[in-house]
């Protein structure tokens, strides 16, 4: 499933001619193309959808937004496990358990796995 999430904007920059943020999901942090809202800041809140961020958002209906998406598990399914993805950008992996999976039951390969999530 593929949500319009609330987000913050942490940091503006031009690359090869189109504004792009860093915009913060709640601890995920992806690149956002602002063509829509060319004029968002640092500080702000938008909604954005497969990687554009589409309307200005308030502080508090975001942080509302984030809450009841948290709540209901929505931002796990879209952007997966937060820590899982550190892990996996650094090249980690679950250790083995018992069975001979990795901790996360995907073998030595589910944080990469769960990487791709967010890719």
């Amino acid at each position: 499933m593929c949500l319009a999430v609330p987000g913050k904007v942490l940091g503006v920059e031009e690359r090869n001619g189109t504004r792009m943020a860093s915009v913060d999901f709640g601890g995920v942090v992806k690149e956002v193309c602002l063509e829509y809202l060319p004029d968002l800041q640092v500080g702000e809140y938008a909604i954005v959808h497969v990687g554009f961020a589409l309307q200005r958002l308030d502080e508090e209906s975001a942080r509302r937004t984030l809450e009841l998406f948290e709540n209901l598990g929505m931002l796990q399914e879209e952007f997966g496990d937060p820590w899982e993805l550190a892990a996996a950008e650094a090249g980690a992996t679950s250790g083995p358990g018992a069975d001979g999976q990795g901790t996360n039951g995907h073998g030595a390969d589910g944080a990469a796995a769960a990487g791709e999530v967010l890719r």
